[in-house]
C-alpha cells in the first residue's frame, strides 16, 4: 500500500500566486516586477486598487505582461509529473497521481472502438480517455483533428437519436470537451457547421442545449465555445439563434452571479452569433441590455467581461429596437458612461461608439440627457485627451458639438482644440 507521504510532491514556492497561493495558469508580471496568475492579479485591480499586493508599491501602470519563461517552467513541471494546477479548467484529474500519457497506438484502437457504437453512454470510458489524450498537448489534439471519420463521429454521438432527457449527458460532456479541445485544429470549419447544422440538424443543437442547462461549468464553457466556433457565416448563426431555448440560456449564463469564465464565454458567442439583425433584434426582445446594464454596475464584473458586454451592446446599438431600449434604461446609458475610463482602450472605444451612435447618429434625446445627468461630459473630455485613438477622439469632438448646442454651461464655449482641459 502506498503511503500518502510517497504521493506527495514538493511545489515550488515562485510557481504559486502570491494572492491564491495555487499553482499559476498564467503566470503575469506588474511593472514592480512582482507576478501573480493572472486571474487573482485582475479581481485585485478590478478592486479599484493601484498597488503591488506584494509591495504596495504604487503602480505607474496596471499593464499585465506575461511571464512566459515561468509559464513554460511550470508547464513543464506539471507535465512531468501528471499533476494538474489546482483548480485548472484545462485539465481533467488523472485517476492516479502519476497516470502516464497514453500511447498514440492506445488512442488509435480507442477511436476504432468508436465506431462500433451507437451511443456516446456505451462509449464513455473511451471518450474519456480520448479528451484526456487532448489536453495532453497541441500535437495530440492535431491528430485528433486530422483522423479520418473522427471528427464526425463525435458529431454522430452528440447528435443521437432520442429526446434530450434520455441523453447520457456524462457522455456528451465528453464528446463537447473533445471538439472544444480540437476545434482550432480542423482545416475545414464550415464543414463542421454543415454536420453539426444540417446532417445532424437540429439533435446537435438539442445536446448542447441540455448541457449549457445541465452541464458542469468547463463542459459549459466548452459548448460556448463550439457554438462560437460552428457559427461561420449569417445562415449557422440564424440556425442556432432560432433553436429554442438556446438564446435565452446563453443570456441566463451571463447573470452576474454565475462564474466569471461562464460569462465571458457565453458573451464572446453571443456577440460571434449577434451578426445578423434578426438575430441582434431578438437579443434584444430577450431583454439583453438590461442584463448587460447590470453587468456593466457590478463591481465584481472582470476587464474582459466589461469589454465584451460593451461590445454586444454596440452590436444591438445598431439596430433601432436596441437603441430604443438603451435609451429607455437610464442606467444602462450611466453604466456605459461610467465604464468610459479606467478599465481599458477596448471597453472605452465600445462605450464611446455606443454614445456616439445613440447621442450623435441618431440624435436620441433620453440618451443624450442621461450622458448630461452622469457626468458624462467631463469624462468624455478626460477620454479626448487621453492618449486614445484617433477614431475615438474624432467621436469624442463630435459629441462634444452635440452637447455645446444642446447646453447652456460652460461647455458652450469649450474649444476641441485645446489640449487642456478646462477647470468647471
Amino acid at each position: 500500500m502506498v503511503r500518502d507521504d510517497d504521493l506527495y510532491v514538493a511545489v515550488p514556492s515562485f510557481f504559486r500566486c502570491p494572492i491564491s497561493l495555487d499553482i499559476m495558469k498564467s503566470p503575469v508580471s506588474l511593472c514592480t516586477g512582482v507576478t501573480y496568475d493572472r486571474s487573482s492579479i485582475q479581481r485585485w485591480l478590478d478592486d479599484g486598487n493601484n498597488t503591488c499586493p506584494a509591495t504596495m508599491q504604487l503602480l505607474h501602470t496596471k499593464d499585465l505582461l506575461p511571464n512566459r519563461n515561468l509559464h513554460r517552467l511550470i508547464q513543464i513541471w506539471s507535465d512531468s509529473f501528471r499533476l494538474p494546477p489546482r483548480n485548472s479548467t484545462s485539465f481533467s484529474p488523472p485517476s492516479s497521481p502519476f497516470q502516464p500519457p497514453l500511447p498514440k497506438d492506445q488512442i488509435r484502437h480507442l477511436i476504432h472502438r468508436l465506431d462500433a457504437y451507437t451511443e456516446p453512454s456505451s462509449s464513455f470510458d473511451s471518450l474519456s480517455k480520448i479528451a484526456q489524450f487532448a489536453r495532453e498537448s497541441d500535437d495530440n489534439r492535431k491528430i485528433l483533428a486530422e483522423r479520418d471519420g473522427f471528427i464526425q463521429v463525435l458529431v454522430e454521438f452528440l447528435g443521437g437519436s432520442g429526446n434530450a432527457e434520455d441523453k447520457n449527458i456524462g457522455a456528451l460532456e465528453q464528446v463537447v470537451r473533445i471538439l472544444d479541445l480540437v476545434k482550432d485544429k480542423i482545416q475545414d470549419r464550415e464543414e463542421l457547421s454543415r454536420w453539426m447544422l444540417k446532417k445532424s440538424g437540429q439533435d446537435c443543437l438539442a445536446s448542447l442545449l441540455l448541457i449549457a442547462q445541465h452541464g458542469s461549468v468547463d463542459s459549459r464553457i466548452a459548448t460556448a465555445g463550439v457554438l462560437e466556433s460552428i457559427s461561420v457565416n449569417a445562415e449557422a448563426k440564424i440556425l442556432i439563434a432560432e433553436k429554442e431555448g438556446l438564446l435565452p440560456q446563453l443570456l441566463k449564463s451571463t447573470a452576474p452571479e454565475k462564474d466569471p469564465t461562464v460569462i465571458e464565454a457565453s458573451l464572446s458567442c453571443l456577440i460571434a452569433l449577434s451578426t445578423p439583425k434578426r438575430v441582434k433584434v431578438r437579443l434584444v426582445h430577450l431583454g439583453a441590455v438590461k442584463l448587460l446594464s447590470k453587468l456593466l454596475w457590478d463591481p465584481n464584473s472582470t476587464t474582459a467581461t466589461v469589454e465584451e458586454a460593451l461590445k454586444l451592446l454596440e452590436t444591438v446599438s445598431s439596430v433601432k429596437e436596441g437603441r430604443g431600449k438603451i435609451c429607455e434604461d437610464g442606467k444602462c446609458v450611466s453604466g456605459i458612461v461610467q465604464r468610459l475610463l479606467k478599465v481599458s482602450s477596448a471597453a472605452a472605444e465600445h462605450a464611446v461608439t455606443i454614445l456616439w451612435s445613440v447621442c450623435y447618429l441618431f440624435k436620441e434625446r433620453a440618451a443624450q440627457e442621461a450622458v448630461g445627468r452622469a457626468n458624462g461630459l467631463t469624462k468624455i473630455l478626460l477620454l479626448m485627451q487621453s492618449n486614445c485613438s484617433p477614431a475615438v477622439r474624432q467621436m469624442c469632438a463630435d459629441l462634444l458639438k452635440i452637447f455645446r448646442v444642446n447646453s447652456k454651461s460652460v461647455i458652450s464655449c469649450y474649444d476641441t482644440k485645446t489640449t487642456h482641459i478646462m477647470p468647471f
